[in-house]
């Protein structure tokens, strides 16, 4: 009676042992699938795309243009700067050879004193604005062609469905990137296709 009573236990024991194991088996096979199931349903929804911001800025023509508009502006306001400096030192020559000849007054060499110093205060005002001008103009380039990218990957990604589109420059915080996610060539084209020069908006 008392072997029946520990072969019983016995049985009872394994049972519970392999109740146990198929319980936390399933429970872990069911784990797998919901995370391998997760995993497939967000890789299949997050897709992310890179350009090159430095080849995007070389090929655009929008930005050349944006450059090049941005030098012949440098360039205008260097030659204004300088024509208005040699025409200051021109009579700063001349008062100053007046001065020397000894056919200046006090009363003229203090006047001539005030008018240095009111063309050097316009000189410096007129630089400042200059300076002001040129930069507000980069800005507004800039901010132009930023826009007209901003716009055209809104209408690129509506076939494409990227969850991100970022931009790309050697030296940056990204240590790795695969060729097949880089849009840099479609965006140059469909940029290029698109760009109407500032010279034909304004007709």
């Amino acid at each position: 009676m008392k072997n029946i009573s520990t072969l019983l236990a016995s049985i009872a024991l394994i049972a519970v042992a392999v109740l146990f194991y198929l319980h936390f088996s399933h429970t872990e096979q069911v784990k797998k699938q919901v995370a391998s199931a997760k995993i497939d349903r967000d890789t299949s929804t997050f897709r992310i795309a890179y350009f090159d911001i430095d080849t995007l800025q070389k090929n655009l023509q929008s930005f050349k243009d944006a450059e090049e508009e941005i030098k012949t502006k440098e360039s205008n306001i260097k030659k204004h700067l300088t024509e208005l400096n040699n025409t200051n030192q021109r009579r700063l020559r001349e008062l100053q050879e007046k001065a020397q000849a000894g056919g200046m007054t006090q009363a003229e060499g203090e006047a001539a004193q005030r008018e240095l110093a009111q063309r050097t205060q316009e000189f410096q005002q007129r630089e400042l604005e200059y300076d002001q001008d040129l930069k507000r103009l980069q800005m507004d380039l800039m901010s132009s062609v930023q826009k007209d990218v901003e716009q055209f990957l809104k209408k690129y990604n509506q076939q494409k469905g990227y969850s991100y589109i970022i931009s790309y420059r050697t030296g940056e915080f990204v240590y790795y990137k695969d060729s097949l996610l880089d849009i840099t060539r479609d965006l140059v084209n469909g940029l290029n296709k698109e760009y109407v020069p500032r010279t034909k908006k304004g007709k």
